[in-house]
């Protein structure tokens, strides 16, 4: 992007080579974290779903203790629980910057929030369908992977594009205590260094990963519900 300049902001501030780069790291902090975060919010919705409402103690103990996490987790802001989980990061991955480092904060903030969506996803189903299965003699197991996991489909998918989403963001705001990725890049380069072009064009790319991350989710739920 040498010599070009749009009124006071000089694009040959940017780097290309570094925007890569942090691109690289944002696409791989998101992909990474959602991952674990589907599996964990596939489990723990179910759970929630499983024990809510049901009069065996132990079920309702257990409900009450994922509830109550469940919310306490999704309830902090994502700043504070990095921080938070500095002594946790610096245990398990032995280090509290770079990329691999805003993992535990990622998923641990957003598999809760994730979670309710499946859970919701879960109510949603009609009930005729899940009696149905119980009358033809079908086990739990069989309940959950024959109905209610693809009856709910579109909702998983539909809320997994929003996770997503919102992980991208969680990683801007991650790169400011050097997650690395876009949001380090637009704090260090553009902000503390008062390049408004790098602000400018990580800011942008951001975006076009939303745009695709939010198309793609779509489609896919577009060619999954058949209602």
């Amino acid at each position: 992007m040498q010599n070009l300049k749009i009124g006071t902001v000089d694009f040959s501030q940017v780097d290309p080579e570094k925007i890569k780069v942090a691109t690289l790291q944002t696409l791989g902090m998101t992909a990474g974290s959602l991952i674990l975060v589907f599996v964990l919010g596939i489990l723990l919705g179910l759970l929630l779903y499983q024990t809510s409402g049901k009069s065996n103690p132990l079920a309702r103990l257990l409900y009450w203790v994922v509830a109550i996490l469940v919310n306490v987790f999704r309830s902090i802001p994502f700043i504070i629980l990095i921080v938070l989980l500095l002594p946790f990061t610096k245990a398990l991955v032995g280090s509290i910057i770079g990329p691999t480092a805003a993992l535990p904060a990622l998923i641990i903030s957003a598999a809760p929030f994730y979670a309710r969506m499946v859970e919701i996803g879960f109510r949603e189903i009609d009930k005729g369908v899940i009696e149905a299965a119980e009358a033809m003699g079908a086990n739990k197991f069989q309940i959950i992977y024959k109905v209610l996991l693809p009856e709910s489909l579109p909702a998983i998918v539909s809320g997994l594009t929003v996770t997503a989403i919102s992980l991208v963001g969680y990683t801007a705001m991650a790169g400011v205590i050097g997650a690395g990725g876009l949001g380090n890049l637009a704090y260090l380069e553009g902000f503390q260094r008062n390049q408004t072009a790098v602000t400018i064009v990580a800011t942008l790319v951001i975006l076009i990963i939303v745009f695709c991350i939010q198309a793609i989710g779509d489609i896919a739920v577009k060619r999954i519900d058949k209602r």
